[in-house]
């Protein structure tokens, strides 16, 4: 086991309003133990307009979890309707930002070129990206797993300086088990997630690559958290639908007394 501490993150996605994300998180307080924050950091990421209803619970009731955004924009401002920039999300006290997931890079088309801005822009706001990295299932039976998310990975940190690249998260995420039910097998996330932290090492070097934290996600839940957590490249994971409700997802952060 690594000495980096594991992040549990969970990506609400397109669900909850307020006042659903608010009673999640409160349920979640109750079942989430001083034990658990002291092994594990925690980050939830509702949708933009359930963050501050979230940052508000969060600081009033002392609840140790960060709180994380789901997407932002590169720019600082400027003529984007619907969109946020990373500056209103700093400003709202979210430490950690999603850049390049799969649904934004599959449904609305981001770039490679485009989610480094992302990364560069959310570091240039005192925030920490989350980069999301991963292969579709026919590029994996293809044998271009490994290429594209070397790409993806050297891609999204180009041009972040070495001591930025130590301290920020990449999320391996195999698209084709995300949402599916299917999972990678320990030693397949294992063997990806190995991957990503040689490709860091190349980009950023052997000292960012020992210390940036690389999560697993795709279909991670309470049953399978603590063989993937188990593996030495595996420093979190970054749920989806097991988010959404507080017991399967403070099971998943317990992955360590199952």
């Amino acid at each position: 086991m690594s000495n980096r501490k594991p992040l549990i993150s969970g990506n609400w996605k397109m669900n909850l309003n307020h006042f659903e994300a608010l009673k999640l998180v409160q349920q979640l307080s109750y079942e989430v133990t001083k034990d658990d924050v002291e092994a594990v950091d925690i980050s939830v990421h509702p949708p933009f307009t359930d963050l501050r209803t979230v940052q508000t619970a969060l600081e009033s009731d002392r609840i140790p979890f960060a709180l994380g955004a789901q997407h932002c924009h590169s720019e600082a401002s400027g003529a984007f309707t619907g969109e946020v920039s990373p500056g209103m999300l700093a400003k709202l006290g979210v430490a950690y930002v999603i850049a390049g997931h799969s649904e934004r890079r599959e449904v609305f088309g981001e770039t490679d070129e485009l989610v480094n801005a992302k990364v560069k822009a959310i570091l240039a706001n005192g925030m920490t990206p989350i980069l999301c990295v991963g292969e579709t299932l026919d590029e994996r039976e293809a044998g271009e797993a490994e290429a594209k998310v070397e790409r993806q990975v050297a891609a999204g940190l180009a041009k972040v300086a070495a001591e930025q690249v130590a301290g920020l998260v990449v999320a391996y995420e195999p698209i084709w088990a995300i949402g599916t039910g299917r999972t990678a097998s320990a030693d397949d996330a294992q063997a990806m997630c190995a991957i990503v932290r040689a490709t860091v090492a190349r980009v950023a070097g052997d000292d960012a690559a020992a210390t940036v934290r690389v999560q697993y996600g795709g279909s991670v839940k309470g049953e399978n958290a603590a063989e993937l957590m188990g593996q030495p490249d595996i420093d979190g994971a970054l749920v989806g639908g097991a988010s959404l409700e507080a017991e399967s997802f403070a099971r998943i952060i317990q992955y360590r007394l199952h």
